[in-house]
């Protein structure tokens, strides 16, 4: 097969292998959130808040990669839940805010062994400092390549 035609084989396009990852991570993550009322989504979305504590819609859309058609009916649901609260900023009311409740705080230690069981999950022997190594360097690798893709415009 000459170069032309491996390039447009399936298991040699980078998208297709992050695709695919992407939804087995977001499948394992299911078992672990299900117990906490939460889905995916909602969960990256109170990993930023634990982190920043508040913010503002856009501001939040923005870290994860979300638009606001997206992002606004999950924080209504996640508000419907108690877990966050939405108000508009006093300074500029066009702004909106994202908060979290007491129970959405709460939920953290609930959530707090997630990533390592994920990480095992993945094949990752967490007890090992290698292992971590080569984890983060996974990571980073990939979040090089969303960022070259972000700023690439075709």
């Amino acid at each position: 097969m000459d170069a032309p035609e491996a390039a447009l084989r399936l298991d040699q396009q980078l998208c297709f292998v992050l695709y695919a990852a992407s939804r087995a991570l977001t499948r394992a993550y299911a078992p672990l959130l299900a117990p906490l009322g939460l889905t995916y989504p909602q969960y990256l979305v109170l990993l930023a808040l634990w982190e920043d504590g508040e913010g503002s819609v856009k501001g939040l859309g923005e870290r994860l990669h979300l638009d606001s058609g997206t992002l606004t009916p999950l924080l209504k649901r996640m508000e419907r839940q108690g877990w966050v609260t939405r108000r508009r900023d006093p300074l500029d009311e066009r702004v909106l805010r994202v908060s979290l409740t007491e129970a959405g705080r709460a939920l953290r230690a609930q959530a707090r062994s997630i990533p390592a069981q994920i990480g095992c999950a993945a094949g990752f022997a967490l007890e090992d400092p290698e292992e971590v190594a080569r984890l983060v360097a996974v990571r980073e690798a990939v979040r090089e390549v969303l960022g070259a893709l972000e700023g690439w415009d075709a």
